[in-house]
């Protein structure tokens, strides 16, 4: 009997997911508070007795592999030229190699943006700036600010081309721990993604784990890979296409509501649909992910409430719960555990709210211009109106009484008609949340996992 144990080092949660790849499913999960703060063995100790006790015997495991977004998470800045072109390339990037983008910096940086870096402990420096053969003045000169500083994190440079000897120059002359990518936007409005992202991924496993304290489980696991979203984009991408003569589902988007952030994935070109509308901005990846720091279950519920309107507020007061009250209690005390019914209505309620915020922020929009011709509409974003499911996955989603309810937030409304929302997707639940151990499991096997997560992520 083949079994893989998967991990995943959560910000507040280790979870272990057990597969046996002969039969192809799931042997059992578990999970235990992270301990990364003390030794993160402990909590992965932890989990991996409840683990055994709940399959009732001690089992080998062939492989030992984990993702991580304990101790923050992967931290990042994107430096770009132009905000809207370059800068929003670098955030893409950052954001699809599963880091959390701390600051955003456009044109020539200063000394107070620079220590803003510092301020904000970051982990890598993405560095772009200028299309190939554009500008590449405000890039070097960029590069120079960080050489002159006490910068100490890895730089991954992926800027104008014509800029790289320069920054080559300039930052082995500094002493800095930098890489060299292709540019993240070669030509205007056109991403290209994959050389960064994957060298984060490499810049990760190289120096993060180390400084996030992951480095002591180094014995008994035999790799950590990925930061945990990147591990679940890759799960998404795959439930998407499939693999070979698996089929996958198509069109997807995927809710993950954590106690810090809201992520929203989709996983669709996002073409334009209204016969009248024209693409507008930057080129969209098939696979994207935001994240969402101001809204979460309870790190980030302050950030959930700012985000309601006084009408909202109102709203709940009339029904009898005092949701500035609730927010403010999840906030102070961020390993609140609901119990009574009451906790559990005003967890939906938070949870809706970021759902639906976040979505906004996520899907594409509409923007319509008077012409000779009749009145024709500017997309700017992706078109999910004909995303074929939607799948919630965290914490509260999957206890929730009433998941659907949540996730319906995400779906056409008439309040927002120029939002490109879902227009009527069928609803799934990661019920054994699993789909950050299925990214992990795809590196090596990708067509049990998906078949595991056809499997276990079902419709409500």
């Amino acid at each position: 009997m083949r079994n893989y144990l998967l991990v995943d080092f959560g910000s507040t949660f280790t979870k272990l997911t057990a597969v046996d790849l002969d039969k192809e499913d799931i042997i059992a999960t578990s999970k235990a508070i992270t301990t990364v703060d003390t030794n993160i063995i402990d909590g992965y100790d932890k989990a991996l007795k409840r683990l055994y006790q709940k399959i009732g015997e001690k089992i080998e495991f062939e492989k030992v592999i984990a993702c991580s977004s304990a101790a923050g998470g992967l931290k990042m800045v994107a430096i770009g030229l132009v905000e809207e072109l370059t800068t929003e390339a670098a955030t893409r990037v950052c954001l699809g190699a599963g880091a959390k983008v701390e600051l955003v910096l456009s044109h020539n940086i200063n000394n107070a943006e620079v220590q803003s870096i510092l301020d904000k402990k970051i982990d890598i420096v993405l560095l772009a700036g200028g299309a190939n053969g554009g500008n590449k003045e405000c890039v070097i000169h960029n590069a120079k600010q960080l050489a002159k500083s006490e910068v100490k994190a890895p730089i991954v440079f992926a800027g104008n081309k014509d800029a790289s000897d320069e920054i080559i120059e300039i930052l082995s002359a500094a002493k800095k721990d930098f890489y060299i990518c292709e540019n993240v936007m070669p030509r205007l409005n056109v991403l290209n993604i994959n050389s960064a992202r994957d060298q984060i991924k490499e810049v990760f496993v190289k120096n993060i784990i180390e400084a996030k304290g992951i480095k002591k489980v180094e014995k008994i696991i035999d790799r950590v890979i990925l930061p945990t979203p990147n591990a679940v984009l890759m799960a998404a991408e795959l439930l998407s296409k499939g693999f070979d003569d698996e089929e996958g589902l198509g069109d997807l988007m995927i809710a993950d509501l954590g106690g810090a952030t809201t992520d929203i994935y989709s996983m669709a070109d996002g073409l334009p649909t209204q016969m009248n509308a024209l693409l507008s901005g930057l080129e969209e990846p098939f696979a994207k992910r935001t994240v969402e720091g101001d809204l979460g279950m309870r790190y980030s519920a302050l950030g959930v409430l700012q985000s309601m309107s006084a009408a909202e507020i109102s709203h709940w007061n009339k029904e009898g719960i005092d949701i500035v009250m609730e927010a403010t209690k999840r906030f102070e005390d961020i390993e609140f555990i609901s119990e009574s019914d009451h906790d559990y209505i005003v967890d939906d309620i938070i949870a809706a709210k970021c759902v639906d915020t976040a979505t906004s922020r996520h899907i594409g929009t509409l923007k319509g211009v008077y012409t000779p011709m009749g009145i024709m509409y500017y997309q700017v974003g992706k078109d999910l109106t004909g995303v074929k499911y939607f799948i919630g996955t965290g914490g509260v989603i999957i206890s929730s009484r009433d998941p659907i309810k949540i996730l319906q937030r995400a779906s056409k409304t008439e309040s927002k008609p120029m939002e490109l929302r879902p227009g009527n997707p069928d609803y799934l639940l990661d019920k054994d949340y699993i789909l950050s151990a299925m990214g992990l499991l795809s590196v090596d096997f990708p067509e049990i996992a998906l078949k595991i997560m056809k499997k276990h992520i079902v419709k409500i």
